[in-house]
């Protein structure tokens, strides 16, 4: 439990409940820690304190970032642990299957990045990802300033018919 007026730092208590879980064997080299939005999440923070706590960690020599895939237990070169589909693919497929089922119809917006970052637990970053795979892929097109849309049927990709 987090001392949230105490003299130690939100961001330093945090960092320490990190390191225990690394000491532990719980985190294991190679692992990601969680990520700023699940810290954000679970110890009801904000994100720059968030961020705080990955700085905290890197500077104690206990993990390494990866720009753009994440913090991982070790120092740098350490292999990572592989991961099974990339948290952005599997937010775009599970978008992908609910356009395939009707659920979000042509011309309808899908959710937004906030929506996506709130409901995945995920950084901008990856709702971005995700957003644009799905426009790599057919699904959906933008329009500037007003969303992101499902495409007509006929632009989906050959395995998407219904």
């Amino acid at each position: 439990m987090l001392d949230r007026d105490g003299p130690v730092p939100i961001y330093k208590q945090v960092a320490d409940l990190i390191r225990a879980r690394i000491e532990s064997g719980d985190l294991k080299p190679g692992e990601p820690v969680p990520s700023e939005a699940q810290l954000e999440a679970d110890y009801d923070i904000a994100r720059t304190t968030a961020r705080r706590v990955a700085r905290e960690l890197r500077e104690q020599g206990v993990v390494y970032t990866v720009q753009g895939e994440g913090t991982f237990v070790g120092e740098p070169g350490i292999p990572r642990a592989p991961r099974k589909t990339p948290m952005y693919q599997k937010i775009a497929e599970e978008l992908a299957d609910r356009i395939r089922r009707g659920q979000i119809p042509p011309n309808r917006a899908i959710p937004s990045e906030k929506a996506l970052m709130k409901q995945y637990g995920v950084a901008k970053v990856t709702a971005r990802q995700a957003v644009a795979h799905l426009r790599e892929k057919g699904w959906a097109f933008t329009v500037p300033y007003r969303g992101t849309y499902v495409a007509a049927e006929e632009n989906w990709p050959q395995d998407g018919a219904r």
